[in-house]
């Protein structure tokens, strides 16, 4: 997204682009999936003085204005990428830690089973599914 795209919907909901604002979605969309310390970690390495709290404030402002998206890969803090790439389900490895992505559509008879039974729609966008990848399952980690 161009500085101008973004500066023109901050002002749509009565906002302003800032400094900040602008270094927070740059490094998410840099770094592909991020976490809120990586994120913060790589916009200290333009200004030093932005603090955490600030980052986590932009995230959510960011994801409000369907930016970015998050997921949880772990049990710690939400993984950020930018909105517009494709959805994607992710594969998180327990036992190395790798992340794969996988067509959301593999997902699709089971979510469109759970709307017809249960009235309940998945939100593919933010799936994560934990399991051991073939690497660790053949023994072939490194």
């Amino acid at each position: 997204m161009s500085e101008s795209s973004l500066a023109e919907m901050l002002r749509a909901r009565g906002l302003r682009l800032t400094a900040q604002r602008q270094l927070v979605l740059q490094a998410v969309l840099d770094l592909g999936h991020a976490s809120p310390e990586q994120v913060h970690n790589a916009v200290r390495e333009v200004a030093a003085g932005v603090n955490i709290t600030t980052i986590y404030r932009t995230l959510e402002l960011l994801e409000r204005l369907g930016l970015v998206t998050h997921t949880h890969l772990s049990h710690g803090s939400p993984t950020y990428h930018a909105a517009g790439e494709h959805q994607h389900v992710h594969l998180v490895c327990r036992e190395c830690g790798a992340i794969d992505e996988i067509d959301p559509e593999l997902l699709r008879p089971l979510a469109d089973h759970l709307v017809a039974q249960r009235g309940f729609r998945v939100d593919i966008g933010h799936v994560s599914l934990f399991g051991v990848c073939g690497r660790c399952e053949n023994g072939d980690q490194k």
